[in-house]
């Protein structure tokens, strides 16, 4: 029955923004945040279009009663709007990040946190947003989310998602690794940038500077992110099986060393990425405080392929262990 639900509205999204795209000259995905907000408003806000145009759209929206979806059906049909949007102009940082990972770092934090009481969270890179909403909608109404991107076509795609899902995200256009006027948070979630960060004037405040030519974009990540987290706060990255083999990964060792514990890091299934040299880890981190112990091992696990249930069931009963042993203190 979701099924149906989700590919009703992609329909919608997908027929609505081809027919802004073509009469406003704009991308798919200019287009496609354009309509995520008539949608969201109930009415078009476009001024420019003729009344037979605007009556057009209002007859696509009018098929549509948004409060019947369930807020993972839409997230859903949004991003399948996206990643088609995606094909037409595709950038490596542009990849969204897949809904398995969101929901795995959802689990992941729900079993750290438990229960526990309303959160904080940013997301440095969020992007189109669809790695915050796969967590938000896990902990409805539960987190006050901040959001930071450079592009702006991104962003105004994460704006209008948070909307239509009705998740109050308080999103920022800017260079993430400029000052950011965002308070420590409780959580960190994030899919690293990775690759070299060209304002070397910028890098050079950072710790994690390159001795020599371009600083890594995702060590100054790292530490922008241990930056913006309380004291006790957790981090989880999205990491490049590599992180800890480059030129710089001892410096990133010592400075992790010195200002977090590093609670686990999760080899993610191949079979999610194109190729073996593409596949990544999460890197589960907890800022250092007088109130948080030093975890007594580190939580090391390789996930297999999600089609294999039975080993992946193993692994995470493998993960529940270490959470409640870990809990224990």
């Amino acid at each position: 029955m979701q099924e149906l639900t989700v590919e009703k509205l992609f329909t919608v999204l997908d027929e609505s923004a081809g027919v802004l795209s073509r009469l406003l000259g704009i991308s798919y995905l200019e287009a496609l945040g354009e309509t995520a907000e008539n949608l969201f408003h109930g009415y078009v806000l476009q001024e420019e279009l003729s009344e037979v145009d605007e009556k057009r759209l209002l007859k696509l929206y009018n098929e549509m009663e948004l409060e019947r979806y369930s807020k993972e059906a839409v997230r859903k049909s949004y991003q399948l709007a996206i990643l088609k949007g995606m094909k037409e102009h595709v950038q490596p940082n542009h990849q969204m990040t897949p809904d398995s990972i969101g929901l795995f770092i959802a689990y992941l934090l729900r079993k750290s946190r438990g229960k526990s009481d309303s959160f904080s969270l940013l997301d440095p890179a969020i992007g189109t947003g669809n790695l915050v909403t796969t967590v938000l909608n896990e902990f409805d109404g539960k987190a006050e989310a901040h959001g930071v991107d450079i592009d702006d076509v991104l962003l105004k795609l994460a704006y209008a998602g948070s909307n239509l899902l009705h998740h109050p995200i308080t999103l920022y256009n800017q260079d993430a690794l400029e000052p950011l006027l965002i308070d420590p948070v409780d959580v960190v979630v994030c899919d690293l940038p990775v690759g070299y960060y060209p304002n070397d004037e910028r890098a050079a405040s950072y710790k994690l500077k390159a001795d020599s030519g371009h600083s890594y974009a995702h060590h100054l990540f790292i530490e922008q992110s241990l930056q913006h987290t309380k004291p006790g706060g957790q981090l989880f990255f999205i990491i490049p099986n590599g992180l800890f083999e480059s030129a710089e990964a001892k410096k990133l060792q010592r400075f992790l060393t010195e200002e977090a514990y590093i609670e686990g890091v999760i080899q993610l299934p191949e079979t999610l990425f194109k190729n073996k040299q593409a596949a990544k880890s999460i890197l589960m981190v907890r800022k250092k405080s007088p109130r948080v112990k030093k975890p007594k091992e580190v939580l090391l696990a390789a996930m297999p392929s999600l089609t294999d249930k039975k080993a992946t069931a193993a692994i995470v009963q493998k993960i529940d262990r270490w959470f409640s042993e870990h809990q224990k203190g």
